[in-house]
């Protein structure tokens, strides 16, 4: 897997942690679905984790060469 998969896998898993914390917050702010608050705001704090190492996998690898077009 070269850097821009794993830049690519990163921006998933943050657009996950991002959604999962909306839906935490509206799970709060309801008096019938606040019990569900902590498990989402939970999961969305893994998906932030797994794209931060997403990201530092990919810090740590080479560039990714792109082959430039015969112009």
């Amino acid at each position: 897997m070269d850097r821009t998969q794993r830049l690519t896998m990163a921006d998933a898993a943050t657009t996950r942690a991002a959604a999962l914390a909306r839906d935490a917050e509206v799970a709060a702010q309801s008096s019938e679905r606040r019990h569900q608050a902590a498990p989402l705001a939970a999961a969305g704090a893994l998906w932030a984790d797994i794209a931060r190492t997403h990201v530092a996998i990919a810090a740590a690898l080479p560039e990714t060469e792109t082959e430039d077009a015969d112009v």
